[in-house]
């Protein structure tokens, strides 16, 4: 296979698909671009055979149907943009913020040079029903720990500031993806890096937000 997407990049594919017995890690990279190229209602079995050189009998020995398949292709996809962020944070040696801007900017790097992910992660996923649902509010909550890796770090630095809620962390994760939307859906993938001073300023803002808000409390029980 060639020019091969985000998927190929994951060790349980990547390993795989130059090897023979490969037709796993060849069929999740082949629905990939089915859905990429057709959108996930459109796309069938048989389109991801056909990129994956593979029969249609092979597909049903390794999965049980098209939405098993996309939904495994789709985790390989989000591990991979997660380690790509963690590594990127890891090899920065600023401070807080700078790891929190550097992990931001590793992720809207990632998308805008993988637009057929990039589909799948930002509005396929939502036509594969309530399965893919589930899988793409955990990848939101996986990006939304790496904002709470960052801000961990940065309480300690400023131990006045307070963790945001873990639903609140989404809410940051998945405001940073309706964004993103917002610009892909205007033809503006491969300028996408560029919003990455606007998000870390709101990711600053919404962690000393959380700070200047006094929790209510409850006495008497009530």
């Amino acid at each position: 296979m060639t020019d091969l997407s985000l998927v190929a990049s994951h060790p349980e594919v990547s390993g795989h698909l130059a090897a023979r017995g490969s037709q796993r890690a060849r069929l999740v990279e082949g629905m990939i671009q089915a859905v990429a190229e057709k959108g996930y209602a459109a796309a069938t079995v048989a389109d991801a055979v056909r990129a994956a050189r593979v029969s249609r009998g092979t597909f049903y020995a390794q999965f049980a149907s098209k939405e098993e398949c996309f939904l495994e292709a789709y985790k390989y996809g989000i591990d991979v943009i997660v380690e790509r962020i963690r590594a990127a944070i890891r090899a920065e040696d600023g401070d807080w913020i700078a790891r929190l801007r550097t992990g931001l900017r590793a992720y809207l790097e990632t998308l805008a040079g993988e637009p057929r992910f990039a589909r799948t992660h930002l509005f396929e996923v939502h036509m594969a029903g309530p399965r893919a649902g589930a899988a793409r509010d955990a990848a939101l909550r996986a990006f939304a720990d790496r904002y709470k890796s960052s801000f961990r770090a940065a309480l300690k630095e400023r131990p006045e500031l307070r963790m945001p809620t873990d639903d609140a962390l989404f809410i940051l994760s998945a405001g940073v993806d309706q964004l993103v939307c917002a610009r892909v859906r205007a033809g503006h993938l491969d300028l996408l890096p560029d919003l990455t001073d606007e998000l870390t300023r709101t990711a600053v803002a919404f962690l000393e937000g959380a700070a200047a808000i006094t929790p209510p409390t409850h006495e008497g029980g009530s």
